[in-house]
């Protein structure tokens, strides 16, 4: 399959719209995590939540997939056995991430974000990558054995840009670390 510039646009414009849905609920997952009051079990509420976002993203992707790849039958019948295999493992990053991104939240509100505490969060948070990055090398090679290195490397480049777009969703909620916390939103002040 060629791929012109012209279609590779088409097709990040494709992936980036199908994730506006899990974005904009990564987006407000830190932000109700900041308001809630502390709570003995904060997280179940979020953690259904997410699994409800993350069922319908996952929808999206593989709609987004399909188009951007444009598999033939042969190649769709050995792509989606190892596809699945890997969202599976990916759902444990994503949970990982999810339940890092709950604790510096936790810290934040609480007050509690030490020196040691940056340290322990920012090790956590550059192992969660290097994870994603591990498991995208994984996937990489076993997509590109099964299928073939065309299809593997594309199967990077749409990971990438949906993983690119979510990071970029939450980043853009996260609290800047040593900002003073404020209770109301930007729009009242």
């Amino acid at each position: 399959m060629n791929l012109d510039f012209t279609t590779m646009k088409s097709m990040s414009i494709t992936i980036m719209t199908k994730c506006l849905g899990l974005a904009a609920g990564v987006a407000l997952l830190p932000g109700a995590l900041y308001g809630q009051e502390a709570k003995p079990r904060l997280g179940d509420d979020t953690r259904t939540y997410f699994e409800v976002l993350r069922s319908q993203f996952n929808a999206d992707k593989v709609a987004t997939i399909n188009q951007a790849m444009n598999l033939t039958a042969a190649e769709a019948d050995k792509f989606w056995p190892v596809y699945r295999a890997y969202e599976r493992e990916l759902a444990g990053v994503a949970d990982r991430k999810l339940d890092l991104i709950r604790e510096f939240f936790t810290c934040y509100r609480n007050g509690t974000f030490t020196d040691e505490r940056a340290k322990v969060l920012a090790k956590k948070w550059l192992d969660n990558l290097q994870e994603r990055t591990d498991l995208w090398k994984k996937y990489h090679q076993k997509i590109s054995e099964a299928v073939s290195a065309t299809r593997g490397a594309q199967f990077l480049q749409v990971e990438n840009q949906i993983a690119l777009f979510v990071d970029l969703s939450i980043a853009s909620e996260m609290p800047v670390i040593g900002e003073e916390k404020t209770t109301k939103p930007a729009a009242e002040k």
